[in-house]
């Protein structure tokens, strides 16, 4: 396995996306995790969207400047997990979902990306959890399908609010819909008291990886708290065959908590 280090621009949000870029790129990291989250990132779909592929070549343009890579797009087109969710009830909010998908792979493709994370969906009042999870695996199959065409690797988030909320449940929905992959984060299991060991499975179906201290009461902390096993995480991805990035993403001091993993994952691999 080869370490390849990459760190999220929404990890500095108190900077200019400039200047969260060269901070990036003063690191020594080469790919950057690009979040596109309605109302709360630099970038935002509903500004980012208006002009696609002249906005895409702006910011293609700033990773070039920098000696930067688009690791990953993240879109989340909503504050809550709910109201824009790609299996939400609605027929006409699934078909604006969709819409917002053709921009992201439009967007991806003109940045020169070649992996899109998005979330899983939620489950909703008067659903039942079968129903909403088919759904969401019908609309992630629709996802899989339309980003192949731009050989672009889909992953999922499974996360807290998620109908993937559990190691079993990430499974089954990935496992479910062929070509589709994970954006793993244990930051999202551990705290809530399961295992590391019943999340390492997961690994074999990732493509992209969220690396942050985590223990069993918190998702973000330092190197120092940290409880994980990296070198057993390590070992698994090798065995697996995993051959994503790995986003280092913020803890309670982001540039200290940034440059301690950076090295610490460095020396492992020495």
């Amino acid at each position: 396995m080869r370490l390849k280090l990459a760190c999220a621009d929404f990890t500095y949000p108190i900077l200019p996306h400039q200047q969260a870029l060269q901070v990036i790129a003063m690191l020594g990291l080469k790919g950057v995790d690009i979040g596109l989250f309605e109302d709360r990132s630099h970038l935002q779909p509903s500004s980012e969207f208006k002009n696609v592929r002249g906005s895409a070549r702006k910011l293609r343009k700033k990773l070039e400047d920098n000696g930067l890579v688009a690791a990953d797009l993240f879109l989340q087109l909503a504050l809550d997990y709910q109201s824009r969710a790609i299996n939400n009830p609605s027929t006409a909010i699934r078909h604006r979902a969709r819409e917002a998908f053709r921009q992201v792979l439009d967007y991806a493709a003109e940045c020169k990306g070649r992996h899109v994370t998005i979330l899983p969906g939620a489950f909703f009042d008067g659903v039942g959890a079968r129903e909403a999870t088919a759904l969401s695996a019908d609309e992630m199959a629709w996802r899989v399908e339309r980003a192949r065409a731009y050989k672009i690797t889909l992953a999922f988030e499974p996360h807290i609010g998620s109908l993937a909320n559990t190691p079993t449940r990430a499974k089954k929905l990935v496992e479910a819909v062929p070509g589709l992959t994970l954006t793993l984060d244990y930051g999202h299991f551990v705290p809530r008291g399961f295992a590391a060991a019943k999340v390492h499975p997961l690994i074999q179906h990732a493509s992209h990886f969220h690396a942050r201290g985590t223990t069993s009461k918190s998702g973000s902390t330092s190197l120092a708290d940290n409880t994980l096993d990296w070198k057993k995480i390590f070992k698994t991805m090798d065995q697996t065959g995993y051959k994503g990035w790995i986003e280092l993403e913020f803890g309670g001091d982001n540039i200290t908590d940034t440059v301690q993993f950076r090295d610490y994952f460095r020396s492992l691999f020495n």
